[in-house]
This record gives structure tokens, C-alpha cells and sequence, in this order.
């Protein structure tokens, strides 16, 4: 009696390196029998090695060859991805309060020379200029009436486009950045995705 599996890749996974990457750790399965889940979890599809460095791809067709081989009799059902990302973590280099204050300098001093020489572009000292000559009838030159309360604005408004005060969120709602590092890790992984298949591709065809 075949026995029907529904089983789901996950988009991305992280293991170590020389790792035996089992089934379990890239997919959902369900089945109505527990003892078969567990068997099937424990399924080894693929050993990490050296040359892999980073990323390695794992095909659904991998999954259910190997499944099938374990229970020639299961009925297995796909459900979503059809490929999985297996990030390779290595172990993470420790950096010194000195490396991280070097690289807060850098990022201060370039954001604030972007936004003076954004402010130098668009004169906008001599529109505040203008605007207090239209509003008060006199020129002076530090309308700080205007400076002030607009450097204040600034920085709120920054604080509102990132949706953080330093780690943490205002509110649940992602920041426009993290949108756009969101799409841009999608592309990037469709783009692993393509590239690992033409290598693949290309390796069949030199053999």
C-alpha cells in the first residue's frame, strides 16, 4: 500500500562545514505514520566539502531519488521550492571596540559630508535665507529659526526611515532598507540558484 508524503524544501538553510546535511534539515515532511517521519529525516542527502566554500544547492528531484530509494512504494508530493540554499557557516572572526569604532567614524563622517554637500547643492542656506526675508521682511544671515528646528527634523526623520533607535525597532513595520536588503538577497539567492545549475550543466557536459 503506497503511503503518500508531502514534503516541502525550506528556501535556506546553515550548517558547518564537513556537515552530513540530512533531509530533515532542509525540508518539512508530513506523513500520517511518526516513526516514517523520523526515518526519513534522518536520510542523509548530501556531505558538505571543501570545494562547496560557502553555497550549496540541493535539487528536489536529489530529495525524492533518495526517498525513494529508502521506500520504493512511497506516493511523494512536492509543495513549494524546488531547490534549497545550503549556506556554509564558518567560524566568525572576533573584532576589537577598535574595529568597530573605525568603522562608526568612517560611516559618521561620510553620511555627514553627504548630506552638507547635499545641502550645498541645493542652497539650502540661502532658501532658508529667502524664506525668513519672506516671512519677516528682514535678511539675516543664520536664520537659525529655520536651522535648527530643520537639523532636529532631519534626524528625526532619518530615525523613521530606519525604524530604529539604535538596535531597537519603533514598530513591527520593516524599514524601506530592509525591504531593499530583502529583494536584493532574493536576487542574489535566484541568481546562486541559476549560476550552481550552469556549473552543474557544464560539468554534465564536459564528463
Amino acid at each position: 500500500m503506497e503511503k503518500t508524503v508531502f514534503i516541502r524544501l525550506r528556501h535556506r538553510v546553515q550548517v558547518h562545514p564537513n556537515t552530513n546535511v540530512c533531509i530533515g534539515d532542509i525540508a518539512q515532511i508530513i506523513v500520517s505514520d511518526t516513526e516514517l517521519i523520523e526515518k526519513l529525516k534522518n536520510i542523509t542527502i548530501y556531505k558538505i566539502k571543501e570545494s562547496d566554500k560557502n553555497i550549496a544547492i540541493i535539487d528536489i528531484m536529489k530529495v525524492v531519488e533518495a526517498m525513494l530509494d529508502f521506500d520504493s512504494s512511497l506516493d511523494i508530493q512536492t509543495v513549494g521550492p524546488v531547490q534549497t540554499i545550503v549556506e556554509v557557516v564558518y567560524k566568525k572572526r572576533n573584532f576589537t571596540n577598535l574595529y568597530f569604532a573605525l568603522i562608526w567614524l568612517l560611516l559618521f563622517i561620510g553620511s555627514a559630508l553627504a548630506i552638507m554637500n547635499f545641502h550645498e547643492d541645493v542652497s539650502m542656506q540661502q532658501v532658508h535665507q529667502r524664506l525668513y526675508t519672506i516671512i519677516t521682511g528682514e535678511k539675516i544671515d543664520k536664520p537659525l529659526i529655520f536651522q535648527i528646528p530643520y537639523s532636529i527634523g532631519l534626524g528625526i526623520g532619518m530615525i523613521l526611515f530606519f525604524n530604529h533607535v539604535f538596535r531597537k525597532r519603533i514598530n513591527e513595520e520593516p524599514s524601506p532598507l530592509e525591504v531593499e536588503m530583502f529583494n536584493y538577497q532574493q536576487a542574489l539567492d535566484q541568481y546562486v540558484i541559476l549560476y550552481e545549475n550552469k556549473e552543474s550543466m557544464r560539468k554534465i557536459v564536459d564528463d
